[in-house]
C-alpha cells in the first residue's frame, strides 16, 4: 500500500453540512490515485464507486458489513448494493450534491480493511 493511500486512510471525515462547494472534476480525479485502482470516478464526479467481485455470499455478506461499520464510525454513509459475489459501495456527499474529502477518505479507509 502506497504511503498517499495511508494517509488519506489515517484521516477522518468531518461533519458537513454543506455549504461548501463539492470537488471539481479536476479535484476529484487528482485524489483519484490515492484509491485503490477499481475504484471508478463518475463522468461528472459526482460519485465514487468500487464493484468488489466474490465466488460466493459470505465475502459479500463481510465486505458489506465491513462498509457498514466504517460508515458509522465516520458518520458518512455510502449507498451499497449487494448480493451473490459482489457487493458495490458508492461514495458521494448528499449535502453538497457531489464529492467532498470525505468521500475519498472513506473510500482510502474502505480500501485499507478489505486489502489488509
Amino acid at each position: 500500500m502506497s504511503d498517499s493511500i495511508c494517509d488519506l486512510a489515517g484521516q477522518n471525515c468531518v461533519p458537513c453540512e454543506g455549504g461548501i462547494p463539492a470537488l471539481s472534476p479536476a479535484e476529484a480525479q487528482a485524489l483519484m490515485h490515492q484509491l485503490h485502482q477499481d475504484w471508478v470516478l463518475a463522468d461528472d464526479a459526482s460519485y465514487l464507486e468500487r464493484d468488489f467481485r466474490f465466488k460466493g455470499f459470505a465475502k459479500a455478506v463481510y465486505t458489506t458489513n465491513a462498509a457498514c461499520f466504517l460508515a458509522d464510525q465516520q458518520n458518512h454513509h455510502p449507498d451499497i448494493r449487494m448480493g451473490w459475489g459482489y457487493c458495490t459501495v458508492r461514495f458521494c456527499t448528499h449535502a453538497v450534491n457531489g464529492l467532498s474529502d470525505n468521500d475519498f477518505i472513506c473510500a482510502a479507509k474502505l480500501d485499507a480493511i478489505v486489502n489488509s
